[in-house]
């Protein structure tokens, strides 16, 4: 098992809907695993993500709550 420590970044999208352009926000991690905001607006931005090769599970862990 692997395991290491990683920070999610922020990243804002644009989207043009019948010429009105909308913002957005959301929070990635490397492997292209995407966080909820409201995951990180309560743990913060830095976790510890653990990768199984052996059975392919991925796990990821905020670093606060260790």
């Amino acid at each position: 098992m692997k395991e290491r420590e990683v920070e999610a970044k922020r990243l804002v999208g644009k989207k043009n809907v019948r010429g009105k352009i909308y913002e957005y926000e959301y929070f990635t991690l490397p492997l292209n695993l995407y966080l909820p905001k409201s995951m990180v607006e309560k743990f913060g931005t830095r976790y510890m993500l653990q990768v199984d090769e052996d059975s392919g599970t991925i796990t990821i862990k905020p670093k606060s709550g260790q």
